[in-house]
């Protein structure tokens, strides 16, 4: 083979450290951010917060209106030879309170676990010493919903592994039922069908005698809503059967939920990123900035560099200090301006993107909303559309109708008949609107929803609306109907 070489010439273009950063810092929230900017603080000592520096004092002398005393000067006083005995009662008791003073006691909470709870139950049931253990370690297979999600067959495979115990499947199944006899009612159960009949079993009554054939021997006819099959099959009224169907609806199908937690609930907290303030038809836009810092670069390194610099002529190894703390400052003065530009970018899109939907933030109707999508304002900022998309992905904004993710205010359009262009949620409220005052006897077909936007110069397929009701995470008629 010959081998030849050859010289070509290519444009390429590639990210800068710095732009990558910038872009990595749009993509995250706020809350995200202050994490960030802690991590920044701890790897690089250059930099500082702004509050931390004494050159960011006032001309009095004192940051933030606190008193600047010299603590440094006062090691002692004669007050530290004093014995806690010599002090008089009258100098330890302090009067300064106001009768309107609220003072709440915050009591101190324990909280038991879910599975915490079962195994106290556990001690109130006669069980040997093998069985206890077996029902402990069946207890922990059991899910926060309260349900055996594993067979029995891979728990016993599991004994024998784990603890080298050769149970039998027979044998774990009668203390499974053991555990099911526990409260919640439904507890341990391996499905749906079997938690409901758990529950039914604890009730009498004549209306729970049918429910426990219902869920029995109708259960797919009945989670299918063929109440027509199960009316001809037993025999029913429709009094009777809704009275049945009622009692199967008031069943928990997820007995662990029943047992709360507070100390063991993951509340997740929405931190807004903007905050959008109407004050009398006026929409002032703002940021988020009570737990972002403001960052500086610490003078003490500034000086040290100058000095480095210097010396480096003087001293071999000054030359390798001077390099290391000028790359520390320059990484801090790279993430300052990614911070800035990232809180400039923020502010223009979000501004932009009022501007394209003033009416919608004025009001805060749905039907206000205008299609728009990311093209739209990207033009308007002269900004990538994957700049826009890093904008708008996990960020919210605080209104005057509520917090809202970014992504909420960007929808496609369709023309109605008269050649007007409408956003998709429009139809989308409308549509949660019909189905929400529709006949539950009778609910309404998606053939008919479009019917009925097509009465309001919408003019829609069939197939279309059945998309539009699956985003919005309603069923089909047939299971909206009610007895």
């Amino acid at each position: 083979m010959e081998q030849k070489l050859t010289l070509q010439q290519k444009l390429l273009q590639k990210l800068s450290p710095q732009q990558i950063q910038v872009i990595k810092l749009l993509e995250i929230p706020t809350m995200q951010l202050e994490q960030r900017i802690k991590k920044e603080l701890e790897e690089n000592p250059v930099l500082e917060l702004e509050s931390d520096n004494p050159s960011s004092l006032d001309d009095s002398g004192n940051q933030e209106g606190e008193d600047n005393r010299d603590v440094d000067n006062e090691e002692f006083s004669m007050d530290d030879y004093y014995e806690d005995e010599e002090i008089p009662t009258y100098k330890l008791n302090t009067n300064n309170f106001s009768k309107d003073d609220k003072y709440i006691d915050v009591p101190f909470s324990v909280g038991t676990t879910f599975h915490e709870f079962l195994y106290e139950q556990l001690g109130m049931v006669s069980l040997s010493e093998e069985e206890q253990e077996l029902a402990e370690y069946i207890i922990g297979n059991i899910d926060d919903d309260g349900y055996l999600r594993r067979d029995l067959m891979s728990i016993s495979d599991d004994l024998a592994f784990n603890m080298n115990l050769d149970v039998p499947e027979e044998k774990l199944e009668v203390i499974l039922k053991s555990i099911q006899e526990l409260d919640p009612p439904g507890i341990g159960a391996r499905d749906l069908r079997e938690c409901l009949m758990l529950q039914l079993k604890r009730k009498e009554g004549k209306a729970y005698d049918l429910a426990k054939a219902i869920v029995k021997d109708f259960f797919v006819e009945f989670t299918k809503k063929h109440y027509d099959k199960i009316r001809a099959k037993l025999e029913l009224s429709e009094e009777e059967l809704k009275a049945g169907i009622d009692q199967v609806l008031k069943l928990n199908p997820k007995p662990g939920s029943s047992y709360s937690n507070p100390l063991n609930k993951s509340n997740q907290h929405i931190v807004p990123d903007f905050i959008l303030d109407n004050l009398d038809g006026e929409l002032n836009l703002s940021l988020n900035q009570r737990n972002v810092p403001n960052l500086i670069i610490n003078d003490t390194y500034q000086d040290m560099l100058r000095n480095l610099s210097a010396n480096q002529k003087e001293q071999k190894n000054s030359k390798e200090a001077a390099l290391f703390v000028k790359q520390k400052i320059d990484s801090a003065k790279w993430f300052i301006d990614a911070i800035q530009q990232r809180q400039t970018t923020l502010l223009l899109t979000m501004s932009e993107i009022i501007s394209f939907q003033k009416e919608y933030f004025q009001e805060g109707d749905e039907t206000k909303l205008r299609p728009m999508i990311l093209k739209d304002i990207a033009e308007r900022t002269n900004l990538d559309i994957s700049t826009i998309s890093r904008v708008s992905n996990s960020k919210y904004i605080q209104t005057h109708f509520g917090i809202y993710p970014l992504k909420y205010f960007f929808s496609e359009g369709m023309q109605k008949d008269d050649g007007e262009e409408v956003s998709t949620r429009e139809i989308k409220k409308i549509l949660q609107d019909c189905i929400g005052n529709e006949d539950k006897h009778k609910p309404l077909t998606d053939e008919k929803l479009a019917q009925i936007l097509k009465e309001k110069s919408y003019n829609i397929a069939r197939r279309t609306v059945a998309k539009y009701r699956e985003q919005l995470g309603i069923p089909v008629a047939r299971l909206r109907k009610e007895l």
